[in-house]
């Protein structure tokens, strides 16, 4: 087991590619209390954060061929996988009375495995530690409203037409304050 400890993460998912199970626990000893912390966050029912923690690594056991090796962002990668399987259970339960997608390997590609651009900047852990009280500090900047939409959209996965009924104001509301709560992260990120 030394030998996965020395890899970086980027080699553990090679490693994974490779079906070594030794570097899935490898992965998972490094990330799952981050993930577990995400994953409750959102899905405050320990039994149920458990299992959405153990799903999110099956999901990267079997779906590893889905991870983009030209872009790197394993940290990015596993932390919104994570974020999107909570969510995704999360709506699922809210929704569970009335009509809800069938969950095959087609719905997973599309709703719950992250697909980044090119364009964005590779996060590793370090820097995520290094730049969180900026982001903290940045989101403490943004307005009650500001926040309460982007909780709504982030941690409990609404979406934008749901935020709307939720708080019985136009669609158009909701995507402006959206819009300009991320707008004014970014510029106070920036700024900091």
């Amino acid at each position: 087991m030394g030998k996965f400890k020395e890899l970086t993460d980027i080699e553990l998912m090679h490693e994974i590619s490779r079906f070594e199970s030794r570097a899935l626990e490898e992965l998972y000893d490094r990330y799952s209390s981050l993930l577990y912390t995400i994953i409750k966050k959102i899905s405050p029912d320990q039994v149920i954060a458990e299992q959405i923690l153990v799903e999110v690594f099956v999901i990267i056991w079997r779906k590893i061929s889905k991870f983009d090796f030209k872009t790197g962002n394993v940290f990015s990668w596993l932390v919104t996988l994570a974020r999107n399987k909570a969510v995704d259970t999360l709506r699922r339960e809210r929704i569970a009375n009335s009509a809800t997608d069938l969950y095959n390997d087609d719905y997973e590609d599309y709703y719950v495995l992250p697909s980044f651009t090119e364009e964005m900047d590779s996060l590793d852990y370090n820097t995520a530690f290094t730049i969180k009280p900026k982001i903290e500090k940045s989101l403490g900047k943004l307005t009650d409203t500001q926040k309460y939409v982007l909780h709504l959209a982030y941690y409990e996965g609404y979406t934008i037409d749901e935020i709307a009924d939720k708080l019985n104001v136009p669609v158009e509301t909701v995507r402006g304050k959206v819009m300009t709560a991320l707008h004014s992260l970014r510029d106070y990120l920036i700024r900091e």
